[in-house]
């Protein structure tokens, strides 16, 4: 029995959820998205809550019924709420800054990095060394926080580089004389 897949997902006020066979779509104040479920995973949805159940007792069933569980909870919260990835930026010289519709990045290289930000998602900079990233689907937004991330990873000897809000960099010690 799936630990996550027993609970159902709670509608908020002001979220929609329209069903059509497989497909599930959620609208809210921070836009609509929807999903394709597997075919392993039966939904139903009454009175504010949607139930997932697995078709059968077989393994990969099992296995999809808490998977899609938490992929519909998201896409729920993704409307509702939205979802934020903060990043923070270590190293003289390097800086952010948010350019039209690019997210312009200094990170110690002879050139700087032009970042596109996708549709839906919003980037700002509060100082030059901090990144916020929101959107209503977590997928994207955590996607492009490891992308930005991966352009300059924190290093182990002085933490430069680019890493999480909250991220612990394990430190080494230097080369002793």
């Amino acid at each position: 029995m799936s630990r996550i897949g027993i609970h159902p997902v709670e509608i908020p006020g002001g979220v929609t959820v329209s069903m059509a066979g497989q497909q599930i779509s959620a609208k809210g104040k921070l836009g609509e998205l929807s999903l394709v479920l597997v075919d392993e995973v039966v939904v139903e949805h009454a009175d504010n809550r949607i139930v997932l159940k697995p078709r059968d007792d077989s393994k990969r069933a099992k296995m999809m019924w808490g998977m899609s569980r938490a992929i519909v909870a998201n896409l729920v919260q993704g409307v509702s709420a939205g979802f934020t990835k903060n990043l923070e930026i270590d190293g003289v010289g390097y800086r952010a800054a948010v350019q039209g519709k690019d997210l312009v990045l200094q990170l110690g290289f002879s050139h700087e990095i032009r970042y596109p930000i996708p549709k839906g998602i919003t980037v700002t900079c509060e100082r030059p060394t901090a990144i916020s990233i929101s959107g209503a689907d977590i997928q994207v937004v955590g996607q492009m926080a490891a992308e930005i991330r991966a352009y300059r990873p924190p290093e182990p000897y002085k933490g430069k580089g680019v890493h999480y809000a909250g991220e612990y960099i394990r430190r080494k010690e230097g080369k002793k004389k």
